[in-house]
């Protein structure tokens, strides 16, 4: 028998992708891929879903990460943020305990730092109390 093991990576991207087609449906978007974002309104406007978990295993609290030139992307469109925060439970459940719409141009004050070498373009942290 051969034993499948399942990184963090692997997880939190099940995890993302479960999160992402239940706002679909809630918040009736169209799921597309793209780089700087997932989804569109009915009207084409984009909304790029971020989703944490409440709470790691090390017992840190969640925060979900945004890429800079990803950012610029959706504030020149005119773009939206949907942040959702979820508990997993069992090997692929997950219930989502909160989720919120934020304008790109909304979001607080962010920090950017990194040379721009994990997807080209510098990142930031944004905590769950930020938000919602």
């Amino acid at each position: 028998m051969r034993v499948v093991r399942v990184n963090r990576s692997t997880r939190a991207n099940h995890f993302g992708t479960a999160v992402e087609k239940r706002m679909a449906e809630k918040r009736r978007f169209d799921l597309e891929r793209a780089s700087w974002h997932d989804a569109r309104f009915g009207n084409g406007t984009p909304v790029e879903i971020k989703s944490t978990m409440h709470e790691h295993a090390d017992g840190q609290p969640g925060n979900w990460k945004v890429y800079r030139e990803y950012h610029k992307k959706l504030q020149r469109r005119d773009g939206w943020y949907c942040f959702v925060v979820y508990r997993p439970h069992g090997r692929s459940g997950c219930t989502v305990l909160r989720d919120k719409m934020v304008r790109s141009s909304d979001l607080p004050l962010l920090r950017w730092h990194g040379s721009g070498d994990h997807r080209g373009t510098q990142q930031t942290t944004i905590s769950i109390g930020a938000v919602l």
